[in-house]
C-alpha cells in the first residue's frame, strides 16, 4: 500500500498532463478549422467583388456595343466604323477580364459567346437583334453560378408571394 501512496499521485499527475495536452491539441484543431473557414469566406468575397466588377464592366460595354449596332446608319461611314471598332475592341478586352477572373468554364464560354454575338451584330451579320437575349441570359446565369456556387437563382417576381 505504501507504493500506491507514492505512485498514485505521480500517475494522476501524468494523466492530467496527457489530458491537458490532448485538450490543447483539440482546441488548436478547432481554432485552425475556424480560421480556414474564415479565410475561405474572405477569399470567396474577394472573388465575388473582382468578378462583379469585371461583369459590370463587360455589361456596360456590351450595352454600348448593342446600342451602337442597333443605331448604326445604313451607310457605314469611316468615323462610325472607327467608333464601332473601338467599342468592339473594348468589349473583347472586358471579355478577357472575365476570362481571367472566372472560376468556371461555363462563365468563360458564355461570355465569349455573348461577345461573339455582339460582334456579329455590329458587323451586320445578325438579322434579328432579339437573338442576343439568349446568349445574354446564359451569360447572366453563368455569372450568378460562378459568384454563388451551389445557390439556385430565384426566378419570378419577388413582389408576388408564393
Amino acid at each position: 500500500m505504501g507504493s500506491w501512496g507514492t505512485l498514485g499521485p505521480a500517475l494522476l499527475s501524468l494523466a492530467g498532463v496527457a489530458l491537458g495536452a490532448g485538450g490543447s491539441i483539440f482546441g488548436q484543431y478547432l481554432v485552425s478549422r475556424a480560421s480556414t473557414r474564415q479565410l475561405d469566406v474572405q477569399e470567396s468575397a474577394a472573388h465575388r467583388a473582382e468578378l462583379k466588377n469585371a461583369v459590370l464592366k463587360f455589361l456596360g460595354i456590351a450595352s454600348q456595343v448593342e446600342m451602337a449596332a442597333l443605331m448604326r446608319p445604313v451607310s457605314d461611314g469611316a468615323a462610325d466604323g472607327a467608333v464601332l471598332d473601338r467599342l468592339v475592341d473594348d468589349l473583347w478586352l472586358a471579355q478577357a477580364e472575365i476570362d481571367l477572373a472566372a472560376r468556371s468554364e461555363p462563365l468563360r464560354g458564355s461570355a465569349y459567346r455573348f461577345a461573339f454575338c455582339l460582334a456579329q451584330a455590329v458587323r451586320g451579320e445578325m438579322a434579328d437583334p432579339s437573338a442576343l437575349r439568349g446568349p445574354q441570359a446564359q451569360f447572366m446565369d453563368a455569372a450568378y453560378a460562378d459568384m454563388w456556387p451551389g445557390r439556385r437563382r430565384a426566378t419570378g417576381d419577388p413582389a408576388i408571394p408564393r
